[in-house]
């Protein structure tokens, strides 16, 4: 029976497999709190993104930051996915992993000079210019490195994307992109500006979006934008617009990506575009419903108000609950025959907010493995060190296979950097 929104997430009996491994093998094996992803349930996503492009000159760039493992780069580079970075950090993932630098776009608010020339040394496809004092500083950056750097245009086109406020990035109160009746006069400076080459535009309005209308609203807008710079004389050679598809993880019926993409290839065709190449940059939709943290029952503590099963996975491990009060399945790897009791499950860290669900029927008693479920997005690359806790380590399964790749923090490793004051 798989479980809503991982179809490769499923009980065999009464255990939890994930493809062809078992999960509470994987967690006696390696420990918990446990990362483990299904490659190919990240596949099987990305497949309807290439399916729904064929045939279009096209760039699907993986936006990292959703998972950045690097099995999990090297996946999507391997199967001709580019990548969408916000950081000289994220560029470095990417080389290390196999990935080619001439498909990436390097997207984000807060670029630094030193980003830049090595994002230009590096050879990236574009960069993704979300303001008029970024174009100045790229100029001047590329310029003294005797190169040229192609630009996009993040136009934020004030379309509300119906998400949580957190992670909304298309309005006019959000702090991402051009403004749209600024973004002419930015293309005009851009054209003028030395060491600069205008390349594209692009559209990102948040993230967990589970309706196409906003999508096509903000492709309307961008499409009258690129008819009006095209009119000033310009040329807008690419069309990125962005990702932020939403997944299943409880209810949510979002759009599949095949169908998504279809409406919005059909837009660009009615309106006279169809000739241009077109970018996405999806990333919870390829990551998200491919994994699953595992934690380990410690205790369970009766209370009159509340229930609580104690695990040793905590906010720290995973922050989406804590910071959007997120719902995300839990269920136990071995179901018991016994009645379900209503616990809210819970951390080790010394905070209040530090939950993973609330409210929850479980059967299960301390030493038992739970998986939080659609944990591959926004799970191990928001994770911290709170409380001097090491991160978890991640898993990679593909059928009856189950790699290791990336080790548990051991507490030397959390203060390495550290020094102490000289003895006096």
């Amino acid at each position: 029976m798989s479980l809503p929104g991982a179809p490769h997430v499923a009980y065999r009996g009464a255990d939890l497999f994930i493809d062809d491994v078992r999960l509470s093998d994987l967690a006696h094996r390696y420990g918990t709190p446990l990362y483990v992803y299904s490659r190919t349930a990240m596949l099987d996503a990305l497949s309807a993104y290439q399916r729904a492009l064929s045939g279009r000159d096209h760039l699907v760039c993986y936006a990292m930051k959703a998972n950045s493992n690097l099995a999990v780069l090297q996946t999507f580079a391997a199967a001709g996915c580019g990548f969408d970075i916000v950081s000289a950090g994220e560029l470095e993932r990417v080389l290390a992993a196999g990935g080619d630098p001439a498909k990436v776009v390097f997207s984000g608010v807060g670029k630094t000079r030193a980003e830049m020339a090595m994002a230009l040394d590096a050879g990236v496809l574009c960069f993704n210019v979300e303001s008029e004092a970024e174009l100045e500083v790229l100029s001047t950056v590329a310029v003294a490195a005797g190169r040229t750097a192609k630009v996009s245009l993040r136009v934020n086109p004030d379309v509300d994307a119906g998400t949580h406020p957190y992670i909304s990035t298309g309005l006019k109160g959000n702090k991402f992109g051009v403004a749209h009746d600024r973004a002419l006069a930015t293309y005009r400076r851009a054209a003028a500006l030395p060491g600069l080459e205008v390349e594209g535009i692009d559209c990102h309005i948040g993230s967990q979006i589970t309706d196409s209308g906003p999508y096509l609203d903000a492709l309307d807008r961008v499409l009258d934008l690129v008819e009006a710079v095209e009119a000033a004389g310009l040329s807008i050679r690419h069309i990125d617009l962005g990702g932020g598809l939403g997944i299943t993880y409880t209810d949510e019926r979002p759009p599949a990506a095949d169908a998504l993409i279809a409406a919005l290839l059909a837009r660009i065709d009615a309106r006279g575009h169809g000739h241009r190449k077109v970018l996405f940059e999806p990333g919870r939709s390829l990551v998200g419903n491919a994994g699953v943290l595992l934690a380990e029952v410690l205790y369970l503590k009766p209370g009159e108000a509340k229930n609580f099963c104690i695990v040793d996975a905590a906010m720290n491990d995973l922050m989406r609950p804590a910071m959007y009060e997120a719902y995300m399945g839990i269920v136990a790897c071995t179901r018991r025959d016994a009645v379900p009791q209503t616990m809210d499950v819970v951390g080790p860290v010394c905070e209040s907010g530090d939950w993973l669900g609330r409210d929850r029927s479980l059967a299960v008693r301390p030493g038992d493995v739970v998986a939080v479920l659609s944990a591959g997005a926004y799970g191990m690359s928001m994770a911290s060190n709170y409380n001097s806790r090491g991160r978890a380590a991640e898993v990679m399964v593909s059928g009856h296979e189950a790699w290791l790749v990336r080790d548990r923090e051991t507490p030397a490793e959390l203060f390495r950097g550290e020094h102490l004051l000289p003895a006096r």
